[in-house]
């Protein structure tokens, strides 16, 4: 089991993934956006088990976004 965090402080523009959807490496999760930019995150092929954040939340650095496994 992974904890998916997030690399920058912004906010949460979309989430691309749903409980219980499998995963691969290339597939974007989330876009976080920053100062007019928008940073794509990215997970471990897997299963999400959990999603923490909903469009429009407010993260910051490292703040746990997802479970992966």
């Amino acid at each position: 089991m992974a904890v998916l965090t997030s690399e920058m402080s912004g906010k949460v523009q979309e989430i691309n993934v749903k409980v219980g959807q499998m995963i691969t490496e290339d597939d974007e999760l989330f876009v976080i956006e920053a100062m007019k930019m928008e940073n794509v995150v990215y997970g471990d092929p897997g299963v999400v088990k959990e999603i923490f954040v909903k469009v429009g939340d407010k993260v910051e650095e490292d703040d746990p976004l997802a479970v992966i496994e």
